[in-house]
């Protein structure tokens, strides 16, 4: 019998909310630009929204991060019973999400199996990790899971579907399809609109994925540590059912987005690191001195005094990412700097105007380089690549329930 690595689930929309106001963009983005954070609050105000369920990592260092906790979870059940929330049973969700560059992305919403996933990199399993998990990062994503009546994804996972046989061909289907949501991202973000797919034609799609490829089946794109984390609390659960028990728990299953790796909009945009409060000057000749010789890759550094760019040598981009990531960490290991992991040039620049901070622009990665060098090399180092721009990537719209 054919495993069943992803299918449909019981998705939770809001009735009657204001979209734009109940859609916010991923917790971890624009994680040191709280103005655009302070704009969502004020865009959001007193509306429902997705924003009450979920903490933006610029405000974790606040000092209130308790009280945000338990709000969050306070909303969660809040809003359940409210009656905020309209139930599709055993539906996918198809998206199109018009992106800031005008391209389309589309999207197929649903449930991966986690007794079908393993973040270890010898793992044999059709759903795998793209980039090294960081144990110590855990614990804090755990407990959230564990207090959680809901979950929102922002979860982005990949198919290896050159010939895009498998989510592109319902683009032709949306007339014959349950429209759920179509309007405008707050903050620039683009348009979204959703269909919900249900009965045979979820069937088939379920089929398709699972017969689609190889041994790798789905590649976890955005998400990794949030997913890890589900795994985790999953192994938790399991431990107190029965067998048959474990078959349908809600928490064996976690919500995600499953896009094709070559869907024209999907681009892999390079992660930068940004070191603040060193001496930018010694920064710069201790790298450029301690990188590999070579000319297979460029890095273009940036200062308050300027930009440099500086050739290096590596094997692949993993191994280019994994060695500025060793000197960073180096650098900074006796408490001289904080890193920070920046989505996009131009935040980077804006960053590195402040005196005593100096950012690594790294290159991009080629699409059709991600399932082999995975499949063939292991994991990529943590945060090497983001899907699209910070303002393209995913913003919570569904939820789904993972309490019984």
């Amino acid at each position: 019998m054919n495993k069943r690595i992803f299918v449909p689930t019981d998705i939770l929309l809001p009735k009657d909310a204001d979209m734009t106001k109940w859609t916010v963009v991923a917790c971890d983005q624009f994680s040191s630009e709280r103005e655009y954070w302070d704009a969502v609050e004020q865009t959001v105000a007193d509306a429902p929204s997705s924003l009450r369920m979920m903490i933006p990592e610029v405000y974790l260092h606040d000092g209130d991060t308790q009280q945000r906790v338990d709000d969050t979870y306070n909303t969660m059940r809040r809003y359940v019973s409210e009656g905020v929330f309209e139930t599709y049973e055993n539906s996918f969700v198809y998206v199109q999400r018009t992106q800031t560059d005008g391209k389309i992305r589309h999207g197929l919403v649903g449930a991966i199996d986690l007794e079908e996933y393993d973040y270890d990199p010898k793992a044999q399993v059709p759903i795998r990790a793209s980039e090294r998990t960081v144990p110590s990062r855990l614990p804090v994503r755990i407990e959230v899971r564990r207090r959680a009546i809901l979950e929102m994804p922002h979860i982005m996972t990949l198919i290896n579907d050159k010939q895009c046989k498998v989510i592109q061909p319902l683009a032709e289907m949306t007339d014959n399809l349950e429209k759920l949501y179509d309007f405008d991202l707050m903050q620039g973000g683009g348009h979204i609109a959703g269909w919900r797919v249900d009965g045979e034609l979820a069937e088939k799609l379920v089929s398709t994925i699972n017969d689609n490829g190889e041994n790798v089946k789905i590649i976890i794109g955005d998400g990794n540590h949030s997913l890890a984390a589900a795994k985790e609390y999953w192994k938790e659960v399991k431990a107190d059912l029965t067998e048959e028990q474990a078959q349908s728990h809600p928490a064996r299953y976690a919500l995600v987005e499953v896009n094709n790796v070559y869907d024209d909009a999907i681009a892999f945009e390079a992660i930068h690191r940004v070191v603040f409060g060193v001496d930018t000057d010694s920064v710069l000749e201790k790298f450029v001195s301690e990188m590999p010789d070579g000319d297979d890759y460029s890095i273009v550094c940036i200062t308050a005094n300027g930009e440099k760019t500086v050739s290096v040598g590596a094997s692949c981009i993993g191994e280019l990412i994994g060695n500025v990531d060793s000197f960073i960490e180096n650098y900074t290991s006796d408490g001289n700097g904080k890193v920070d992991y920046i989505h996009g040039e131009d935040s980077v620049k804006a960053l590195c105007a402040q005196k005593g901070t100096v950012g690594f622009v790294l290159p991009s990665m080629g699409k059709s380089d991600f399932f082999e060098t995975v499949i063939k090399n292991g994991l990529f180092p943590k945060k090497s690549f983001s899907i699209g721009h910070a303002k393209d990537k995913r913003y919570y719209v569904e939820c789904r329930s993972i309490v019984q």
